[in-house]
This record gives structure tokens, sequence and C-alpha cells, in this order.
């Protein structure tokens, strides 16, 4: 696909996006801020919502949010159109007790979350980010900027490292952040320094690792783009950015719904397999006026894009990928397709989707695994299961995912959005 100057355009405001979103968290409080600029009204779980048609409307739940517009003339069995996304990311998650140290270096304990490439991991400028919570009940963003790295030992060291290099997750994934004495030093109130607030008032805490580059394009005719936490921000950002150029009364109820801890299974609160989306429509369909009858009705006739990455033929493993459906980088979004329903697609999804990338002048790719190489899962089996509303998977081909700096294809990114806009407007 041709890189135009509106997708070059698309992937600077992607790259402004993901380095607003070190974390879940400031990733669905960015994606409320970019809504809230455009016109969304911010509402509150605990309040009482406005009971009418009409309106456009973004909530945060920790580190998901989901967003929505309903038509002026919405009906108790007016169906909704859902993009779902997430916003967290594989990488590191802070400890109790994080500041540690030996030999004159100061370090931070962390977990490993999810399933990350560690040796990415490996000589980047890493930032701490999260949310804290304070003894007053307030919960604030923090973000420490470029403060940690995990230096790889020398190769003079390590003869081998050329040979299979494999990292010990406890005792060789600790970031350095300083020198001096770990008993005399804190980690914690660095992090709540960068938020502005006394450590000593810091109750709980929730902070992740992040790589500190700014996303880039790059390569032969602007090809790639480049940039932690892809996986799965650039769906977070297609999907806030369709919904925010989406007229204000579409035909449906158009909902952008970015969970947490997708990584991990999403059986969480404010991830896939909790009530969440299931809150909010139930809210959603009680302000038209629906009954419960009325609105499995709207179930019934309503999609959801289930919209995560997906792996592109890599020109130096294809013997990793199907020998006759290879996806690549820069020829279009891809429909996801299991056999074992890993994803959810099925043929009626399947002609579904096509209708939507014609609509939006979009070309399109299929991904299948390799049978000796299974393939992860996503949100959309899940949220099929929890709701019964026919689910389609979908998404972008990259390469290097779940490393700390994945690599996008420039139109691809741009291209998903354009069918997420037709996707919300069908």
């Amino acid at each position: 696909m041709v890189v135009t100057a509106a997708s070059l355009s698309h992937a600077e405001d992607l790259a402004d996006f993901v380095a607003a979103s070190p974390s879940s968290y400031h990733a669905a409080a960015e994606v409320s801020r970019r809504l809230e600029e455009a016109g969304f009204t911010r509402l509150h779980e605990e309040d009482h919502w406005p009971a009418q048609p009409g309106g456009r409307f973004v909530v945060v739940r920790d580190g998901a949010v989901i967003a929505w517009v309903v038509p002026a003339d919405a009906a108790p069995t007016t169906p909704a159109q859902i993009f779902g996304a997430h916003t967290d990311s594989p990488g590191f998650k802070l400890k109790p007790k994080p500041t540690t140290g030996s030999r004159g270096w100061l370090q931070a304990g962390v977990e490993v979350y999810g399933g990350p490439l560690l040796n990415s991991w490996l000589d980047r400028e890493l930032r701490l980010a999260g949310r804290l919570a304070l003894a007053d009940g307030r919960v604030v963003l923090a973000d420490t900027g470029a403060l940690l790295r995990l230096p790889q030992l020398a190769v003079h060291l390590d003869r081998e490292a050329n040979s299979g290099l494999t990292l010990d997750k406890q005792f060789q994934t600790q970031p350095v952040w300083g020198l001096g004495d770990p008993l005399e030093e804190d980690l914690l109130g660095e992090l709540a320094a960068s938020a502005g607030v006394d450590a000593a008032d810091v109750r709980g805490f929730d902070a992740v690792v992040a790589d500190a580059a700014r996303g880039a394009v790059f390569g032969k005719d602007d090809a790639f783009f480049a940039s932690g936490r892809l996986d799965d921000l650039a769906s977070v950002h297609a999907g806030a950015a369709a919904l925010t150029a989406l007229p204000k009364n579409p035909s449906s109820i158009a909902v952008l719904a970015a969970f947490d801890h997708e990584e991990l299974g999403s059986a969480s609160r404010s991830g896939a397999a909790g009530p969440f989306l299931e809150d909010i429509l139930a809210r959603v369909y009680a302000g038209v006026g629906a009954d419960a009858t009325e609105q499995r009705r709207a179930f019934a006739a309503s999609w959801h894009l289930s919209s995560d990455v997906g792996h592109s033929v890599h020109p130096n493993y294809a013997h990793k990928h199907d020998p006759v459906v290879q996806p690549l980088l820069g020829s279009g979004p891809i429909l996801k397709i299991n056999a074992n329903q890993r994803y959810a697609t099925d043929a009626v999804g399947s002609a579904a989707w096509a209708g939507w990338c014609e609509s939006a002048g979009v070309a399109s790719q299929e991904f299948v695994s390799n049978n000796a190489v299974p393939c992860g899962s996503t949100i959309g089996p899940i949220t099929a299961t929890r709701l019964g509303i026919r689910t389609v998977d979908v998404g972008i081909p990259i390469l290097s995912m779940h490393s700390a700096r994945e690599l996008a294809g420039v139109s691809d990114l741009h291209a998903l959005t354009q069918v997420a806009e037709a996707f919300f407007s069908a």
C-alpha cells in the first residue's frame, strides 16, 4: 500500500499517543482526554447518567476506557457497533518494596508482566509509570520519564552470549536506576515526585516499566513505524480516532471498548472477561428505554470488531508461518482466523469484514497460524462468550510482537482507522 501524507500524519499522531500512554492507566486517561476535547462528556460510574437518546460519552474504569455515541433517534432495539482493543502491553511491573540494589548500584524490584521478549528490553532507556493511590483518597498518574536501564553483560564476560542468551527472570531483569545505598534511597519517592506528591502519602501503587523512546517512521518510502506498545495501542488509537471522526448521529450505537489485562488473560474488573462492557451497555440501553428482551434483540443485531495485532511473515523465519497464508506488513489490515476459536471470526464475520474494508477502500489480508506454531488469543472470544454478540477478530500485521519496540507498517495503521470508521458508520 502507498504511504500517503494522511498515513504519515496518522503515524505521527500515534507516536504522540504512545508517548502519552506508558501504562494502561495513562492510555485510558489519554483516550478520555482526546475524546473530551472532541466534545465527548466524561461520565463516572457512581453518578446518575443522562437517560435519553443522543450524546457522546466516555467512562474510565482503572486502566480501561469505554466511549460511545448514541443516535438522537435511537430506539430500544438499535444495534451497537463495538470496536474492541486493549490498553496493556507485556513488560515489567513494580514489586512491593521496590528499592533494591547491590555493589553500589540502585536497582528496581520488578515482576514480569505477561509474556515479553525479555532480551529486547536490554540496553534501552526505560521509564517508570502508573498510578498512585494516596492517603486522602485521590488516585494520580505518575511518570518518571527515562530513569532505568537493563544493562547487558559485556561479551568479554560472556563469550557464549551470541550462541544463545537466556535471562534469569528474577536475578537478571532488575533494572538499574542510580548509584548509592538502597537503604538510603527510595524509588517510590522518585515516582511520587514525578506526580508532585509526597511519597509518605502513597498508600498503594500500580506501576510498570515502559520503553522511553518515541515512535519513529523510517525505511524506504517511509514504510515502517517502530514503537513500544503497538500491541495494542495501535488499535486503541485507531478506534479513538475513528470514533472522534464519526458523524454526530450515526445509525447504530457506536462503542469503543479498550480493556486492561488482556496480556494476562483478561480476568479482572477492567478486563474483557469482567463486567465492564456489559455494565456500560446495560446502562446505555436503559437510557433509550430498552427492557431486557429488547436489549437482547439489539445484541442479536450488533457486531464486535475485536482488534489486536497479528504476525507479518518474517523474512528470516518464514518456516514459522503458514506456507500459503502469509500476510505482509504494509499490505493492509488482517482478518484473523483460527479453527479452535482462539479467534472468534466465522464465515458471516468474514463477509462483513470484507464489506467494511470495501466501504473504506482498504485492501485486507488473512492470517492463520502454522499448525505446528499455535497462536495466542484475544478479547474477541471472551466478549463473544460473555455477551453473545457476533465478533470478528482483526488487526494489523507486525514484526517483533511482544518486543520492547515493535514494527508496523505506516499504511496499515491508517488503513485500520479507515475500516473502523466504515464499521462505526455501517
